[in-house]
């Protein structure tokens, strides 16, 4: 008898029909002979709501409250998807993080897991219960504080608890049959991967794709957790995460060998611009340790060619839209000490990427990128790559033109419309 971890998000738990739904799933589960470990995500839009709520009643809400706040979602999920597998026959125990043994470090908003010790979990396998494990969240192993993963945690944490329960296999349930060419809320025609390796979904992932948590693959490349993307919505296989781009068998790399996994976009990028910064040693590095300290995330960086008559040369940068005013706040602090003129705030920006580990033996995938691009009416604003990544800055409301014409003009486009989204979030 194996252990099979599953996941369920929030569009897979919204109602109570859904969570009927999703119970009978689990119990299939079971009876097919596995232990089943589930981690579920808040109902629908419970998360959201429940910021909004504490954002009326302070603008600036403790971390350590919010995170409190925050937990009770997932609290609600474990409770209801429980009692709906009781209701059909089986014994389910419900965990909350911290008493599933999620450790985690003491940053409240976006905890990093460093440890799972699961031992009330095998204990219940042991005793035959199906167990259901409240996702996003842990405890600190320093303060001892609950504390929270940030956004689409769920999908870590059942990464972590299949590594740390050495499961068979971690099936993330969502809203679409798979991992797809693109969103298919933009592009219909997007193709379904029926495989993709692990360092073309973390592309994905990091790009904007929201089917999986960025670092829930990168959890599961370094304990080597194959990942079973499928719907809770339909029977359908789903897509298989694993393997990596070196691997020499043609069926641990990518899919059908295609020279194009995917076009990701990410709508939730800001641009900053650091004008007129002397150009001597250690400026760039000051900048961005002052950003660094206070928890900012950098994307893309360009430096412009120093001007020789002021010997002063322009930073820009890009980092998520919600760090923005915290990097304006913590650079204004130090400009006096750099004596950079002034900042520049652009937050009708989105990043557009191209991920395929067939870049790195096709020439011509930038000219026929930046060529379809053009072909849309597209501009430019930034450009960065790695070894099977192109990704560029856009205005915000050409983000849909340039995924649309990337992708047909890499003969992504599926004959027939399979793309089918059955929930509201993609999550």
């Amino acid at each position: 008898m194996g252990i099979v971890v599953q996941k369920y998000g929030g569009s897979s738990v919204a109602d109570a029909d859904a969570i009927k739904r999703v119970a009978r799933r689990i119990v299939e589960a079971k009876k097919a002979g596995n232990d089943v470990v589930v981690a579920v995500s808040a109902m629908g839009d419970t998360t959201d709501d429940l910021l909004d709520k504490a954002h009326a009643v302070s603008p600036l809400p403790p971390a350590r409250e919010l995170d409190m706040l925050l937990t009770a979602g997932e609290r609600i999920s474990m409770a209801l998807v429980a009692m709906a597998i009781s209701d059909l026959g089986y014994s389910a125990r419900s965990f909350t993080g911290s008493q599933a043994g999620v450790i985690t470090d003491a940053v409240h908003g976006k905890a990093k897991i460093i440890d799972v010790t699961p031992g009330r979990i095998e204990s219940a396998i042991a005793e035959g219960h199906i167990v259901i494990v409240a996702g996003f969240q842990g405890v600190s192993a320093d303060t001892k504080e609950i504390t929270t993963l940030g956004r689409g945690g769920t999908d870590t944490t059942a990464v972590a608890l299949a590594a740390a329960l050495r499961a068979d296999v971690c099936e993330i349930y969502t809203d679409v049959d798979g991992v797809f060419t693109a969103d298919p809320r933009i592009v219909p025609a997007a193709r379904k991967l029926d495989r993709v390796t692990y360092e073309e979904m973390l592309e994905l992932a990091a790009s904007g794709a929201k089917v999986l948590h960025l670092r829930c693959v990168e959890y599961a490349r370094r304990n080597d957790i194959a990942i079973h993307v499928r719907s809770s919505f339909s029977q359908l296989h789903g897509t298989i995460v694993a393997g990596s781009i070196d691997d020499s068998a043609p069926e641990e790399g990518t899919m059908e060998q295609a020279i194009i996994a995917g076009v990701a976009h990410d709508r939730s990028e800001a641009k900053i611009t650091v004008v007129g910064v002397p150009d001597k040693v250690g400026e760039a590095a000051r900048i961005f340790e002052v950003l660094a300290g206070v928890g900012v995330n950098i994307d893309m960086v360009v430096q412009n060619v120093s001007a020789a008559a002021t010997g002063r040369t322009d930073i820009t940068f890009t980092l998520p839209r919600a760090d923005g005013q915290g990097a304006m706040a913590a650079l204004a602090r130090i400009q006096d000490e750099v004596g950079y003129d002034k900042l520049l705030f652009d937050d009708r920006v989105g990043k557009v990427s191209l991920i395929g580990a067939g870049m790195r033996s096709h020439p011509g995938i930038t000219a026929n990128f930046f060529s379809a691009l053009a072909s849309a009416g597209v501009n430019i604003g930034m450009i960065s790559t790695s070894e099977i990544r192109i990704s560029v800055i856009v205005d915000e409301g050409q983000i849909d033109d340039a995924v649309r014409a990337a992708h047909t003009a890499f003969d992504l486009d599926a004959d027939e419309v399979e793309a089918v989204v059955y929930g509201g979030t993609g999550r």
